[in-house]
């Protein structure tokens, strides 16, 4: 079974937003699920700081063993800052996707994040798997 944090807000798309130190800044990431099911990644196309996107905007991509898939941002926001590990070692994103492992950390609406999936709700999103 995939971990979940239960102090984490899910889309449906497998990406999570977590609240930092600083009010209204969110970390963005890929759940445990999503990269468990991507397997090894090699790399990843990340926006640079200062862009903004709609929610569920495309903002980048994880390319993986097994497959590449687009990145969407979960909410509204603009990015304030690029995770800059993930360029030489993407590979912590499998390693640690709550923790090290986040992408992109952006400027978002409170409520916009409030209105995600919450644990529970990603755990029955989920299935169970």
């Amino acid at each position: 079974m995939s971990s979940i944090h239960p102090d984490l807000r899910y889309t449906a798309d497998h990406e999570y937003v977590k609240a930092t130190a600083d009010a209204g800044v969110y970390a963005v990431g890929i759940t445990d699920y999503a990269q468990g099911e991507l397997g090894d990644i090699v790399y990843l196309e990340l926006p640079k700081a200062g862009q903004s996107f709609a929610a569920h905007g495309t903002f980048g991509t994880v390319e993986a063993v097994k497959a590449v898939s687009e990145l969407y941002l979960p909410v509204a926001g603009e990015v304030v800052e690029v995770n800059p590990r993930l360029e030489a070692e993407p590979a912590v994103v499998n390693s640690d996707p709550y923790g090290d492992g986040w992408m992109v950390k952006i400027k978002a609406s409170a409520a916009d994040v409030a209105a995600l999936m919450d644990a529970a709700a990603y755990t029955a999103h989920l299935g169970g798997k």
